[in-house]
């Protein structure tokens, strides 16, 4: 079985998490979704990747939260929404989900 890249589920939070406040008008819904997925990301990625990277990721996502509310009224809400999931997707996947690379024995 293949694992979920753990950078998908958190640059999706911010995607599914804007989408369902923007269709339901309620705020709050869209920060419960937010909440759950990094969540959800912090435990799958706590033993793996370790608390530095994991809290590491967490501050970045919130970042890229934020960022996307000061990018909105220059880009759009939806692309400033995608802008910062892309971001959050490749340093969640350079923190968190890229492969081990095994040291090269000396030569």
């Amino acid at each position: 079985m293949h694992r979920i890249p753990t950078a998908l589920i958190a640059a999706l939070t911010l995607v599914v998490g804007f989408a369902v406040a923007q269709a339901t008008d309620v705020r709050a819904l869209g920060g419960a979704v937010l909440l759950a997925g990094g969540a959800w990301c912090a435990v799958r990625s706590w033993r793996p990747a370790g608390p530095v990277r994991t809290v590491a990721v967490l501050v970045v996502a919130a970042l890229c939260f934020v960022v996307s509310h000061l990018l909105a009224p220059h880009l759009g809400a939806w692309p400033s929404v995608l802008l910062v999931a892309v971001v959050l997707a490749a340093v969640t996947w350079t923190l968190v989900d890229r492969p081990a690379t095994p040291l090269r024995a000396r030569s």
